[in-house]
């Protein structure tokens, strides 16, 4: 199988298919979230800072993430990242689409059914993933600043990516945020689900398409 090409295309181009895409995955993504932290099993190493700074300023979670997002938007400047439709996307609607879950989902009392949103919030945040990556509209914040660092250091994507996520984790994790068995489980397959769905999911341009026919 040749290597999926990722890298941005503006939005003029087939529209109709890529901005559904982008912002079903990105709601998916919030609701991913807001199972991840209703089953209290462990979180992943962003929503660990996130779960802290909520609980340190009393903000809902999706604004203390949308709020974490700008501030990493902030140091795509240094880096000379630029963002697209796709990364303004990222930080509104899944900061929306969290605080509705968690809104609508309370936190069960059964470890069975707590298990089971743990394994769906995965899964789902996988597909969902690969669906608002695969619309080649711009990375998230998170994404844009791991590459970004990659691409201007001497360290691979895979080191630098598990830099900031320990980096991340840590504060989190000293800030009061929740470490558990959902957190090694995300940070083992997360990468592997979203690399799964997400030839199913990228878009692909014809050549027609790339010159705006």
């Amino acid at each position: 199988m040749t290597a999926l090409d990722l890298s941005p295309v503006p939005v003029r181009v087939r529209p109709g298919r890529r901005l559904p895409q982008l912002v079903g995955g990105l709601a998916l993504y919030g609701a991913s979230m807001g199972l991840q932290i209703e089953a209290a099993l462990g979180l992943a190493p962003w929503d660990v800072l996130h779960e802290a700074l909520h609980k340190l300023t009393g903000l809902s979670y999706g604004t203390v993430t949308a709020l974490v997002s700008v501030a990493v938007l902030l140091c795509w400047i240094p880096i000379r990242q630029r963002p697209g439709v796709g990364t303004v996307a990222n930080i509104v609607i899944i900061s929306v689409a969290v605080d509705l879950t968690l809104y609508l989902l309370p936190t069960p009392e059964h470890l069975a059914v707590r298990a089971a949103m743990l394994v769906a919030g995965i899964v789902l945040n996988g597909l969902a993933t690969a669906a608002y990556i695969g619309v080649r509209l711009g990375p998230g914040p998170r994404d844009g600043l791991m590459t970004g660092l990659a691409a201007r250091s001497r360290f691979s994507l895979r080191v630098v990516r598990t830099a900031i996520e320990v980096v991340v984790l840590v504060t989190g994790w000293l800030l009061g945020g929740t470490v558990g068995l959902g957190t090694a489980a995300y940070a083992l397959l997360i990468g592997p689900l979203a690399q799964a769905f997400l030839p199913y999911v990228a878009w692909q341009p014809r050549a027609s398409a790339q010159i705006g026919h």
